[in-house]
């Protein structure tokens, strides 16, 4: 049994990321694809729908890790600021966005690799990530690899902004009527399902922009690539959004409800 507060939120958040991204891997391939110039079957249609899955596997738990375990210690300290004592919302959409931001330390160059195998630009995650290392597109290897960070930082702190107040609240209010301390595990992947698809709706116009930024050939910088996506039409923004939506809220439910198995499973309460 773990007591340690900071490794139960690393090992918890470790396993949850690894199981959601491996299991709904399929889905996130075929968002991608519609996302990518040119559209779905351009970019590979439903051939290899497992490309690129190896990059996943490296980052999946790390990322997830790192994102948990800002994401618990801010909110066991935020409480203790006059700003944040009476605001649990406030607290849980800082702590998350915090948590988001380390998390694409090690997320982001894991979504270059990935998805440029995705979209057949490469046939496996090592060729993508040497041919980066190789600097073959003459943009910098640091550049590279954190291809769109700033546009994924953009997308993934509205969207954690939205989810998680949304899935604490959502806890809160289902073990009041209930008469309990803490909802169950599968009563918490309910809520991370609804929260997920709530906020994976509404944040899909910039997880498209993410795309297309990482997916640039040529290095065309955020305002040219908005433009390029404006041009092809408005609805343009929300390519993929069903896929996402699905996915997200399928995988918010694995996600946060195999964190709350592995945590309930990690800690001793004493």
């Amino acid at each position: 049994m773990v007591n340690d507060e900071v490794l139960r939120s690393l090992a918890a958040g470790g396993v949850a990321g690894t199981c959601t991204d491996l299991v709904f891997f399929p889905i996130d391939t075929v968002k991608t694809r519609l996302q990518a110039k040119g559209g779905f079957f351009t970019n590979g249609g439903w051939h290899g729908i497992y490309h690129g899955v190896g990059s996943t596997i490296v980052a999946s738990a790390p990322g997830a890790a790192l994102f948990f375990m800002c994401y618990d210690y801010g909110k066991r300290t935020l409480p203790e600021y006059s700003y944040f004592k009476d605001s649990p919302a406030m607290i849980h959409m800082t702590s998350a966005s915090i948590g988001e931001i380390a998390a694409c330390s090690v997320r982001v160059p894991s979504e270059v690799v990935k998805q440029r195998v995705q979209t057949g630009q490469h046939v496996s995650s090592w060729i993508s990530f040497t041919n980066i290392l190789k600097n073959q597109s003459g943009e910098g290897v640091f550049r590279g690899l954190y291809r769109g960070y700033f546009t994924a930082i953009m997308r993934e702190i509205p969207f954690t902004m939205v989810q998680f107040p949304l899935y604490e609240k959502m806890k809160s209010v289902w073990a009041n009527a209930r008469g309990v301390k803490k909802v169950d595990p599968l009563s918490g992947a309910l809520c991370g399902s609804v929260a997920g698809g709530i906020a994976a709706a509404a944040t899909t116009p910039l997880d498209v922009l993410k795309t297309r930024l990482i997916l640039n050939r040529h290095g065309e910088t955020f305002g040219e690539t908005l433009r390029d996506i404006y041009k092809d039409g408005s609805a343009t923004f929300f390519r993929g959004i069903v896929p996402r939506t699905l996915w997200i809220s399928a995988g918010g439910a694995v996600f946060l409800g195999m964190y709350e198995v592995a945590s309930s499973l990690l800690y001793r309460d004493n």
